[in-house]
């Protein structure tokens, strides 16, 4: 997916947890397929999920990551009625592979890009609930800091523009390039910065018996604008659970036109990026621009 891609084997896996944490040596190890965009996922026995980086970058870079992720994952844990993952371990570069890598709890459950729950109202009303509680966290004085999205919209300009011209002959640009030049100037009106997971797209939802289970990847978890995790009802949802989610959250009409703004961003990235090395991704991209322009019109 990535011109910058490690692989890893699962004897390499082994190779690092036998040498590096052998409690667990001997546990069943076994690829989750098909693999994130982000980290090659191995399950780990029936109680862990073991998580290594997939591009290439300096292992002290991947170190601090991680370990922002496992703080932002304990920060989490426990604020929402829904599972999310905790972290047990951070382990060391070898055996070939160059990175640190970690090792977290493994949840049940089916990825929403794998069973859609599109349709459903009680999902959408669960995923409401779920946000609900993370914007209650508090943000202990902070604020937006990082670079990619949950600031403000006019800031991805460049990276819109560049997708829009990677996009000729995938989609109707002309039709998205009129769209992005009204969101790109939304105002941030409301209140300040609320706590947000920062990446609900399907692959990050878990489903079980029809109803939201667990949330993945939670490293994100931070003060961001309060409508950055709208992006869910335009990843996920039909109109009519679209219109459920929104009334749930009491969601006006300037944080709606953002949260849909934030996906915009994110879609319209993942459509060329992911169109031959992940062709799954590649179509929530297009199904999310599809909800998008729908709702337009």
């Amino acid at each position: 997916m990535h011109a910058d891609q490690i692989t890893v084997s699962v004897e390499t896996a082994a190779r690092l947890i036998a040498a590096q944490f052998p409690e667990w040596t001997g546990l069943p190890l076994a690829p989750v397929l098909p693999g994130g965009t982000v980290n090659t996922v191995f399950r780990l026995g029936e109680r862990f999920s073991v998580r290594f980086p997939l591009r290439l970058e300096e292992p002290e870079a991947v170190g601090r990551r991680l370990k922002a992720e496992a703080a932002a994952a304990h920060e989490l844990f426990g604020h929402t009625r829904f599972a999310t993952p905790e972290p047990v371990a951070i382990g060391e570069p070898g055996q070939g592979y160059p990175m640190p890598w970690a090792i977290q709890t493994w949840l049940p459950g089916t990825p929403a890009d794998r069973l859609d729950p599109g349709e459903s109202v009680s999902f959408a009303l669960d995923l409401a609930d779920f946000v609900r509680e993370v914007r209650a966290m508090d943000t202990g004085g902070r604020v937006f800091q990082r670079t990619g999205r949950g600031g403000r919209i006019s800031d991805h300009g460049a990276w819109v523009h560049a997708c829009l011209e990677r996009s000729e002959g995938l989609l109707d640009v002309p039709l998205l390039r009129g769209l992005w030049e009204r969101m790109r100037e939304l105002p941030r009106t409301g209140g300040p910065d609320l706590m947000s997971h920062g990446d609900l797209i399907p692959g990050n939802l878990l489903v079980r018996d029809g109803r939201l289970a667990g949330v993945l990847d939670v490293g994100g978890l931070g003060p961001a604008d309060p409508a950055l995790d709208l992006v869910c009802a335009w990843h996920l949802l039909e109109e009519g659970p679209r219109h459920a989610f929104r009334k749930a959250l009491d969601s006006d009409t300037p944080e709606w036109e953002r949260g849909r703004a934030w996906a915009f961003e994110q879609a319209l990235g993942l459509v060329w990026y992911y169109e031959h090395s992940n062709p799954t991704m590649s179509r929530i991209g297009r199904r999310t621009l599809r909800r998008i322009t729908e709702a337009a019109q």
